[in-house]
């Protein structure tokens, strides 16, 4: 599987000057990885919007059925969904103007990216956000209070 990555200063421009991001995908379900990484991101500072039309909320948070559904702009999506629904994610994420599309570790789809980066987004695909903010030694909490 084709990895597709951002060089360092642009993946840690990304993660420093974001604040919102969308979550698609996002599980109610403590066990599973959508939700561990969007608590991590949110501990971290970030404004997290979850994104799963199968829940109205998440922690008592309001869960979104769609990208188009949210009232808010957004800096991110973070997408938790197998490859096949990728092509539609990226023409929500056109729509909304998001500035970033991240897929999670497995998740590729080259004719995607490519639409993607023709739009103007930055296109971040198989990597995990949080090993990413590790790597780069990113502390975004006092960043985001500023």
């Amino acid at each position: 599987m084709s990895r597709l990555i951002l060089n360092d200063n642009t993946l840690n421009e990304i993660l420093t000057t974001s604040k919102v991001i969308a979550v698609v995908g996002h599980s109610d379900k403590p066990e599973r990885t959508s939700y561990q990484i969007a608590q991590f991101l949110r501990q971290v500072g970030y404004t997290i919007i979850p994104v799963n039309p199968s829940v109205s909320e998440i922690d008592g948070q309001r869960s979104y059925a769609s990208l188009q559904d949210i009232p808010e702009p957004v800096d991110i999506v973070n997408v938790f969904r197998r490859r096949e629904y990728v092509p539609e994610i990226v023409e929500e994420i056109i729509a909304i103007r998001a500035k970033t599309i991240w897929t999670q570790l497995g998740i590729y789809d080259a004719p995607s990216a490519q639409k993607a980066s023709s739009a103007g987004l930055n296109v971040v695909m198989n990597a995990c956000i949080k090993i990413e903010y590790y790597r780069l030694g990113i502390n975004h909490s006092s960043e985001l209070l500023n």
